[in-house]
């Protein structure tokens, strides 16, 4: 398949990446010139210069994936690309966009006969490369039209049609919120194990719990990951950034009449820890480092 992929950022780059590698065309296109540049000097990706050479460079019906910031970047885009497009192509949105903005969106392109999926991507820098989680919605019959595709970005058994337009973000709301809560807790717990009376190996500790331990995880070999290169975290100052996909997730809760407490409390201690600098935050950090690249505030010397 000819794909146009726009966005190379940390995620979009190990993305496209899989895709050449398994024999997809990529027509790739970022808004910084040099990006694009690079990627396509080290890969088998053609580099497009603006957005009306990648649509040019495709064949129709023209496919699109997106992989850029939420919110504004993503209408922006769609602003300059919709006019350029054909009835019948297809807009993809791998980013961490709120769902109703999707629906928003794809009403809006449905009435210009283009075709537009939301999917919740995750699984971090590591998912992008080695294999992702996809949570898709949109129009079934595009989604079967483009299972190939998603098969091929995924890993095995991790993508799945989810409804209609807005529900695949939807769902990746909820797991992110979901994410939110468990980085808590093992944040939580690693400060106890800390400030206790034992002097003990956070690493250690990690890697026993994740080889039989009930609360055994993907987060938590991350979290040995970071304990291996700084066993007490002493570099990082305690203070957690990110907060939007969390902060949509327990709104939206208390929209349809639930609750995500835990959520609402992590989103709350996230806020302090621009102020405390606890372990429990240290910790969340360094894990979010390790899955996502996300940038972690160093402590003051």
């Amino acid at each position: 398949m000819k794909i146009g992929f726009i966005g190379l950022g940390r995620m979009g780059r190990n993305m496209a990446t899989r895709l050449l590698k398994r024999g997809h065309r990529v027509v790739a296109f970022d808004r910084s010139p040099s990006v694009t540049r690079s990627f396509s000097k080290h890969s088998r990706a053609r580099a497009a210069h603006s957005l009306e050479h990648i649509v040019s460079l495709l064949p129709s019906p023209r496919v699109f994936w997106i992989m850029i910031p939420a919110g504004a970047p993503v209408d922006h885009v769609l602003a300059s690309l919709t006019p350029l497009l054909d009835r019948g192509d297809v807009v993809i949105d791998g980013g961490n966009s709120f769902y109703e903005d999707s629906r928003r969106r794809y009403t809006s392109l449905k009435k210009k006969r283009i075709h537009f999926l939301d999917v919740g991507t995750s699984g971090g820098l590591e998912g992008a490369s080695s294999g992702a989680s996809l949570t898709i919605g949109g129009d079934r019959s595009v989604f079967n039209g483009l299972k190939p595709l998603f098969r091929d970005l995924a890993a095995p058994n991790g993508f799945g049609y989810m409804g209609p337009a807005g529900a695949g973000h939807y769902v990746k709301m909820i797991h992110n919120g979901i994410e939110y809560s468990l980085l808590q807790a093992y944040g939580e717990g690693f400060e106890v194990l800390e400030k206790g009376p034992y002097s003990l190996s956070h690493a250690d500790v990690a890697r026993v719990w994740n080889h039989g331990g009930v609360i055994r995880s993907w987060l938590l070999e991350l979290a040995e990951s970071a304990f291996r290169k700084d066993p007490h975290l002493n570099a990082l100052s305690g203070v957690v950034g990110g907060g939007e996909t969390g902060g949509w997730a327990s709104r939206t809760a208390r929209k349809y009449g639930a609750r995500m407490r835990s959520v609402e409390w992590a989103l709350r201690e996230r806020r302090r820890s621009k102020k405390t600098g606890r372990f429990s935050g240290k910790v969340i950090a360094a894990i979010r480092n390790e899955f996502g690249g996300h940038p972690v505030v160093k402590k003051r010397r």
